[in-house]
């Protein structure tokens, strides 16, 4: 019952994503949906992207073993970055008319910087998607029972079908039906587990210890923990997935409301896992894989029919996440790398293209999730992967005149090389805020070295 329940409001989507599809004549259609979206779609579909395999699966399982600090990422420190990306981002972006954040790259450095971000990006973003993958076939494989690898695939090929189709409008629209689906299924989890609490606030607060209660781990440096938080804040802060929506804004003002509401959608509902998370060891014992302790909770408390509800909650988590990712992928690479290298003009073509990158990069994002060890490992990977010279041309070209072709690419390989010599080689505790701090002298410093008869690419 629960398999033909999960299967039938996957189809719903694709129905949906079908009839939107016929409507996508061009690129600009598939990449920014038309640049007319309102504000509560653009917030709500802020809020789903972000609410993903971290938030449902690793944050909730984190709390439930270590408590707050276990997960200090979400949904606290992707709020602020939310918010940040409404103050900091947002503004100057929107009034650009860009498809693709690497179009500002191109405009702002010149078309090497182009290339190189477009790049980088796009592999963060495919770790980021692996992540969901793997966290999708968890879910469908704890309420089905079919094996995981079976489910990972089969996620994949459902995820390609109809991110391929629609686009970002699709990727829009199919993301309100998911937040309504993670709103209820949370809602009603919660509502069906509070009762077997004594007292909710005793078991949040009275009769946890301590150390489940604090931001910070047990033998942890400051630097340690000033990195923890940077990770989530900034390695996320410039993302082609919140980039694609500021372009897809009927105005600049919805383009920044909708980074602050989706901010405040994100960290009301992204605050019940965490909470389940505090109760969940007067709640339940987990055996082995702590990844599914949301779905075991529901398994012990729900009734049987409502299980599938809070597995559809978590699955349209993932897959609004997992499609925007594709989406921004197949953007940066189709639109920014091979559209102009083989100087395509037809616009049918342009939009193959984009449709065929897609698959390509999910493709590459399931061999990731197949090879990876755990979700909250590859989402760190993915926030502090070269992000610190994203990071830093990104903010000091949208507001300082600073900067020119060769100093944004030797920011941008100085942030890529910074974090694992830091992590591996100089074992030092904060590797992320060295890498920001390295990419910022670099790009501080080569702006203020002259170099005459250099033409810029």
């Amino acid at each position: 019952m629960s398999l033909i329940i999960l299967v039938l409001y996957l189809v719903l989507q694709l129905v949906v994503c079908f009839f939107i599809s016929r409507k996508i004549e061009s690129e600009e259609d598939y990449l920014v949906a038309g640049r007319n979206l309102p504000l509560s779609l653009i917030s709500i579909s802020l809020f789903a992207t972000w609410f993903g395999a971290e938030t449902c699966i690793g944050s909730s399982a984190a709390v439930f073993a270590d408590g707050i600090a276990g997960s200090r990422a979400d949904p606290f420190g992707y709020t602020l970055c939310l918010v940040l990306s409404g103050v900091l981002i947002a503004p100057r972006l929107w009034n650009r008319k860009y498809s693709t954040l690497a179009d500002f790259y191109r405009e702002r450095f010149g078309n090497g910087t182009q290339t190189l971000a477009a790049w980088l990006i796009s592999f963060s973003s495919l770790i980021w998607a692996a992540a969901q993958l793997r966290a999708f076939s968890q879910v469908v494989a704890a309420t089905t029972e079919l094996p995981s690898d079976l489910t990972l695939l089969l996620g994949l090929i459902f995820v390609l079908a109809y991110t391929g189709m629609a686009g970002l409008m699709g990727d829009v629209v199919t993301d309100v039906i998911q937040a309504i689906m993670m709103t209820l299924g949370l809602l009603v989890l919660f509502a069906y587990t509070v009762p077997h609490v004594d007292s909710v606030v005793a078991a949040l607060w009275t009769q946890q210890p301590a150390e489940r209660l604090s931001f910070l781990s047990a033998g942890e440096s400051w630097w340690a923990r000033a990195d923890r938080w940077a990770i989530p804040i900034l390695g996320s802060l410039v993302a082609q997935e919140v980039a694609s929506r500021i372009f897809a804004s009927h105005t600049r003002s919805i383009a920044v409301k909708s980074c602050l509401v989706g901010a405040g959608l994100y960290l009301t509902l992204g605050s019940i896992p965490v909470v389940l998370g505090l109760m969940g060891p007067s709640l339940i014992t987990m055996e082995g894989n702590n990844e599914q302790f949301l779905i075991h909770l529901a398994q012990r408390y729900m009734p049987w029919f409502l299980v599938p509800l809070l597995a559809g909650a978590i699955i349209s988590a993932l897959l609004s996440t997992i499609d925007s990712i594709l989406i921004s992928v197949g953007g940066l690479v189709a639109h920014n790398v091979l559209i102009p290298k083989f100087q395509v003009q037809d616009e049918k073509t342009k939009l193959n293209i984009n449709r065929a990158v897609v698959m390509a990069a999910g493709l590459i994002a399931y061999v990731m999730a197949v090879y990876s060890q755990g979700i909250l490992e590859l989402l760190e990977l993915a926030s502090s992967f070269g992000s610190a010279g994203i990071l830093i041309i990104t903010l000091l070209g949208l507001w300082t005149p600073l900067g020119n072709n060769r100093v944004a690419t030797f920011t941008l390989l100085a942030g890529l090389v910074a974090t694992p010599v830091a992590e591996y080689w100089l074992e030092f505790q904060s590797p992320f805020l060295f890498s920001i701090a390295v990419s910022l002298v670099v790009f501080l410093t080569t702006s203020a070295i002259r170099m005459p008869h250099t033409v810029e690419p």
